[in-house]
């Protein structure tokens, strides 16, 4: 299997903070790695580093096959990067910092004409194309900043958080542009806020926490760390929550969690559907007033709070 992106022990210090402290990546060619963690965490610091944009204080990386420390030239020809912030000159039509990104890219006038348009049509930017981008949406500079990483059709694709703050028609836009970068080859690494976002994309997700990937896998196997099956149970009024929580510890494989903001108890049932019944009859048994009895799988929303505890930490 051919690795199109690999660190491995990469360390990044500021002063006495260290951003990131020996993260290993690995990303077959063709795939699409999510990376999740809370704010500050060490994600955008990973993808600069790869995207020779920060060099390692430690560590080695390569990207399309050449050494980010001893070839970022090569490197930078082979990528395409999208960061947080869309990088577009706003005083020219989004036409315009195509055809200019695809000159500097050294594509010729003609192929960089071509190359824009296309990018234009397929992202629904065709009708605003001679406006100058400051007359843009939010949505549709993401659009453009993504066309214009798109340029000089790389060889490996770098995604910060890409849809923060698109709406939902703008975010399936992106989805299914990033798709098709995928099935023609290209690899992708993806930092991202929305769960579900790497649920549907990602090959496999890194959880990155305090600089460190505290876990990788695909999204079923992170699910499974959390357990199985998940029973939520709604109650009718508050004082019900104590007799549920006692009624389910029988049936459970942890300790029942009590929701904040509403009368829900959930808990990791200790054999699958098969303790369902048990559960129900526990209940009936306890006096509890349910108005919703429901089984599901674990989210990544599970999988994150699980592994990363909800914390934050600084990054630079």
């Amino acid at each position: 299997m051919e690795i199109a992106i690999e660190a491995v022990g990469l360390r990044k210090r500021y002063g006495g903070h260290e951003a990131l402290c020996g993260v290993d990546l690995s990303v077959p060619t063709g795939t699409l790695l999510g990376i999740l963690g809370p704010n500050g965490a060490g994600k955008t610091t990973t993808v600069r580093v790869l995207a020779t944009l920060l060099e390692p204080d430690e560590g080695r990386a390569s990207v399309a096959g050449y050494d980010v420390r001893d070839q970022p030239r090569e490197v930078r020809r082979s990528i395409g990067l999208t960061g947080q912030y869309a990088a577009l000159d706003e005083r020219l039509t989004g036409r315009e910092n195509l055809r200019l990104i695809g000159t500097l890219y050294r594509l010729g006038r003609r192929a960089a004409k071509a190359r824009a348009g296309e990018l234009l049509d397929r992202l629904d930017l065709a009708h605003a194309a001679e406006r100058q981008v400051k007359t843009y949406s939010g949505g549709m500079r993401r659009r453009l900043d993504l066309a214009a990483s798109l340029i000089a059709e790389p060889k490996v694709l770098f995604l910060d958080e890409p849809t923060t703050g698109l709406d939902l028609t703008s975010r399936l836009t992106l989805w299914d542009m990033i798709r098709e970068q995928l099935a023609g080859g290209v690899t992708v690494l993806m930092t991202t806020q929305y769960l579900e976002e790497a649920d549907q994309l990602a090959d496999r997700i890194a959880v990155i926490d305090g600089g460190r990937v505290i876990a990788d896998g695909t999204s079923d196997e992170l699910k499974a760390k959390v357990g199985g099956e998940r029973l939520e149970v709604s109650l009718a009024d508050d004082s019900d929550i104590p007799a549920t929580v006692t009624a389910l510890r029988e049936t459970a494989a942890a300790e029942p969690v009590v929701a904040q903001d509403s009368r829900t108890v959930s808990v990791s049932l200790r054999d699958g559907l098969k303790t369902v019944s048990e559960a129900a009859a526990a209940l009936d048994a306890a006096g509890a007033r349910t108005v919703g009895f429901a089984v599901r799988r674990p989210s990544l929303d599970d999988v994150f709070l699980a592994l990363t505890g909800g914390t934050t930490s600084r990054e630079r």
